[in-house]
């Protein structure tokens, strides 16, 4: 509950200074709100919340994120997941770049009660005009995790070398709607972690959005009796920060 409170304050905080100083500052992004259905390890109707946020400044650019997941059945907590990522990009050429990236999760229900991760890469953008964008990342670095304790099985942390790839795609139907697919892998010798999350955005009026998605987590390596697989259905309002 420290760590829930605490990152909640710095979001809030973050958000609060991003949002106030975005005409003047640069930052540029979106806040959202959803509701979810889930499969998995855990079945449940939760809430979510997500912060994105960018910012270019010459040849860099920095992007945060965090997101806030919390569940509920019948007055019992099943989701608790907290998120919090920040990668800071350096254009080489008009495609190519390169990165340095951190991130944090806690879960208090998921395979890994939490981990870590932190590396740097190469990236490359495919496409970057309209209506297709397409960026492709790999790079390596240094996680950690925690598998939650499950029964008699004993909670264990392992940190080891890992490889990274990832991918940012994006279409535009049009001014209002738009398509997005986005994927990252992580792999190490004790477990490799793939997530992918799709979605399709639409204006409903001025900065506000509806925005309808699907995301898949899943582990190689888990505990016996936990699920690999998870799935995350959202439905959810997002207001964009231009």
């Amino acid at each position: 509950m420290k760590h829930i409170f605490l990152a909640t304050a710095f979001c809030t905080l973050f958000a609060s200074n991003a949002f106030a100083g975005s005409m003047s500052d640069g930052w540029a992004g979106e806040a959202s709100l959803s509701g979810s259905t889930t499969s998995g390890n855990t079945k449940t109707t939760d809430i979510g919340l997500a912060l994105h946020l960018s910012k270019e400044d010459g040849p860099w650019k920095s992007k945060f994120d965090t997101t806030y997941d919390l569940g509920k059945s019948n007055g019992i907590d099943t989701k608790n997941r907290w998120y919090i990522g920040y990668q800071l990009d350096r254009k080489l050429n008009e495609r190519w770049y390169a990165y340095g990236n951190m991130n944090y999760y806690s879960d208090d229900f998921g395979a890994y009660k939490q981990g870590s991760f932190i590396g740097s890469g190469l990236g490359y953008k495919l496409f970057q005009s309209d209506p297709i964008s397409w960026a492709l990342e790999s790079g390596i670095g240094y996680r950690s995790q925690k598998l939650r304790e499950i029964g008699i099985i004993p909670s264990r942390k392992t940190g080891e070398f890992a490889v990274r790839g990832a991918s940012d795609f994006g279409y535009k139907f049009s001014d209002s709607v738009s398509f997005y697919n986005k994927s990252e892998v992580i792999w190490s010798d004790s477990d490799t972690y793939l997530w992918n999350d799709t979605g399709i955005t639409a204006t409903l009026a001025g900065n506000l959005a509806a925005r309808f998605s699907f995301r898949v987590d899943h582990h190689t390596d888990v505990p016996f009796g936990v699920k690999k697989t998870d799935t995350v259905t959202r439905g959810a309002l997002v207001y964009t920060l231009k």
